[in-house]
């Protein structure tokens, strides 16, 4: 498994991570995405070490902090060989403070994943989302004191803006507190919104990309086609309003192709949409999801070759999308203000 320096940092971590979403299975949302237990999950961190994947990527929320506790049972006594990473800040409780980026609620997120996670540390912990009612320099103060303390050692954001990110990484600069090294974004062959103000950013200011739902939220499994509509099975009927938004006409386009390229290499489509991620700027990292070992071992096999240049300008083709304003503007002034992929 090749292995990706994260941001401006020394810490390495592997190509593939795997998300922890479909571990418990509690509330509607979750149960939809899986319901993976301690047994089950520890067979596919089994798997996962075997093939070189020893990042493993949850959150508060993931059924309801049900999903860390899985993993931390699932890693026990192998903590040394594993990097966890988990997430806070949306709401997990009906107290008015159970909510944001507050330092009354990071530290208490944090200690709590701690609990749940049964370790002293974790690896990479990020904000699920901005928080616009506190201020900056109280979020990244308190991230600071807990790395300090130990019990982070490294941070980083998800679903950010890009003011939102580069506002917090000035005050990190002018306050000499611990920066952001990673943003957990959505980003996909039929979603590459991330092209256009976050990667730039994420390369002028070493953050890189952790990816999530790299398969559009589950459309480029290659059980959705143009004229079949969604499979019986699919978790789409019960989460699509959840995801990522995609227009059929991108999507069938994107499939479409994926489909030719699968046609000419012998891979998956799924193995080629995440190959595909992986020659992208700034990805360090692509989580992968599975509810099974054929849907992980599927995945895995995204890894150890890589996309022709043909195959790459193919796909690119089929899911270019128009930027808004002024990106698209923007594109006119190559010379000067050149894009850090193809459009």
């Amino acid at each position: 498994m090749e292995n990706r320096r994260l941001g401006a940092s020394g810490f390495m971590v592997p190509a593939l991570s795997m998300g922890t979403g479909t571990f418990g299975g509690g509330g509607e949302l979750f149960r939809a995405w899986g319901s993976t237990d301690v047994e089950g999950a520890r067979r596919l961190v089994d798997i996962c070490l075997e093939s070189g994947v020893n990042m493993f990527d949850s959150a508060d929320v993931y059924s309801a902090g049900l999903a860390e506790e899985i993993l931390g049972k699932a890693i026990q006594g192998r903590r040394d060989k594993v990097i966890v990473s988990t997430k806070a800040t949306f709401r997990m409780g009906k107290e008015p403070n159970n909510v944001g980026s507050s330092r009354h609620h990071l530290i208490r997120s944090v200690e709590g994943a701690l609990r749940r996670l049964d370790t002293d540390y974790i690896d990479l912990f990020q904000l699920h989302g901005f928080d616009a009612l506190t201020p900056v320099e109280e979020v990244l103060r308190t991230l600071d004191d807990l790395v300090q303390a130990g019990k982070i050692r490294y941070i980083g954001v998800s679903n950010f803006s890009g003011w939102h990110l580069m506002k917090s990484l000035a005050a990190s600069e002018k306050n000499g507190l611990t920066r952001y090294v990673a943003h957990q974004a959505y980003y996909s062959l039929i979603g590459r919104d991330y092209e256009s103000e976050l990667m730039p950013l994420g390369i002028d200011q070493g953050v890189s990309a952790v990816v999530w739902s790299p398969l559009g939220w589950g459309r480029l499994t290659g059980k959705i086609r143009r004229g079949t509509g969604l499979p019986e099975q699919s978790r789409l009927h019960k989460t699509a309003e959840f995801g990522p938004p995609v227009s059929d006409e991108i999507l069938f386009r994107v499939v479409d192709a994926l489909d030719a390229v699968a046609q000419e290499t012998g891979k998956t489509l799924p193995q080629i949409a995440l190959n595909w991620l992986l020659q992208r700027p700034t990805v360090a990292s692509v989580i992968i999801g599975a509810r099974d070992e054929a849907q992980l071992r599927d995945n895995l096999g995204a890894v150890g070759w890589t996309l022709s240049a043909e195959h790459i300008k193919r796909l690119d083709a089929a899911s270019a999308f128009i930027p808004p304003y002024p990106y698209w503007h923007q594109r006119g002034f190559a010379e000067r203000n050149p894009s850090p992929v193809a459009v």
